[in-house]
């Protein structure tokens, strides 16, 4: 979302969870986003703005326009140990499902999801993998661009990626 942002395109977002120890440059969010299998109003304001989406909700999206979706895949055992952190440094317990079986989980997710997506001509899709945003910030900035029509900064984009915020590692 950073990266799309500093290129140049908006996003669409409403500020309501704010930056904070885990996410100290924000998170790009919109809480209707969650809403989505039955709020789809806000969709029109969409129209050439960047919205954070999470997986499972893109199969809640209508087929009456075109997607363009950046997918970020990360390392699930990543995912995971990220999630952790956060609730622990919230104070909040999570789910009882261990690590392991969590990534089993988002596994089937992703896999079903995809598959739902390479079955509809309105979604065009990039992957984006994390580990190489990380690395190769210019290169993944170079292909999100032409993905994304080729008139964002890509020297901006690359710039916002901070690999000091990548703390949780699959090692």
């Amino acid at each position: 979302m950073q990266m799309v942002v500093a290129g140049g395109i908006p996003a669409l977002t409403d500020s309501v969870r704010t930056p904070d120890a885990d996410n100290p440059r924000g998170y790009f969010e919109l809480e209707r986003v969650k809403s989505l299998k039955t709020d789809r109003a806000w969709l029109d304001d969409a129209r050439g703005r960047v919205v954070k989406i999470i997986h499972l909700l893109l199969m809640d999206l209508p087929d009456d326009r075109p997607y363009r979706v950046l997918f970020l895949a990360r390392d699930l055992r990543e995912v995971t140990a990220s999630q952790s952190a956060m609730l622990a440094r919230s104070g909040k317990s999570g789910a009882t499902l261990t690590a392991d079986r969590l990534a089993a989980v988002y596994t089937g997710q992703l896999a079903q999801v995809r598959t739902w997506l390479a079955a509809r001509p309105q979604f065009q899709v990039l992957e984006v993998p994390h580990a190489k945003l990380i690395s190769d910030a210019v290169g993944q900035a170079a292909s999100m661009n032409a993905f994304l029509g080729g008139d964002l900064d890509e020297r901006s984009m690359a710039a916002a990626v901070d690999p000091s915020l990548h703390r949780n590692r699959s090692v």
